[in-house]
């Protein structure tokens, strides 16, 4: 499970809270990661990441309208690196989800967590500092 904290705010409210639903998404995925009860995650592994697809790609794109607007010197080097975290995303193999659901979704909630954390601590962060 990955906890929003304070540290990570970039100090755009809107970005914000943006990150913190996209920690509500990866954690929805770590629940599910951990209900043993649930035989057949596969239809709700689905539309985690469905959502998740959705969401990030609707999240970069404000992300990348704030850079542009406040002329963020970093904008091309930011955008490579979202363009390649919703390549990884798309290229989500639903067979392989299918046959060891909890390997597939600890795999994915390594990529995405840590990916998060790295991208908003290191890059996003350099978003509100540089201006």
């Amino acid at each position: 499970m990955l906890e929003w904290k304070e540290e990570y705010a970039i100090g755009v409210p809107l970005i914000d809270e943006q990150h913190q639903k996209l920690f509500e998404i990866g954690n929805r995925l770590y629940e599910l990661l951990e209900n043993y009860i649930l035989d057949d995650k596969y239809d709700k592994i689905v539309a985690i990441i469905q959502e998740l697809r959705e969401y990030t790609k609707y999240h970069f794109a404000s992300e990348e309208q704030y850079m542009l607007q406040i002329k963020y010197p970093k904008y091309f080097s930011q955008k490579v690196e979202h363009d390649d975290f919703i390549a990884k995303i798309e290229e989500v193999e639903l067979k392989e989800i299918d046959e060891n659901q909890d390997q597939y979704i600890r795999d994915l909630l390594v990529f995405v967590f840590n990916w998060i954390l790295e991208h908003i601590i290191k890059k996003d962060k350099l978003i509100t500092s540089s201006s």
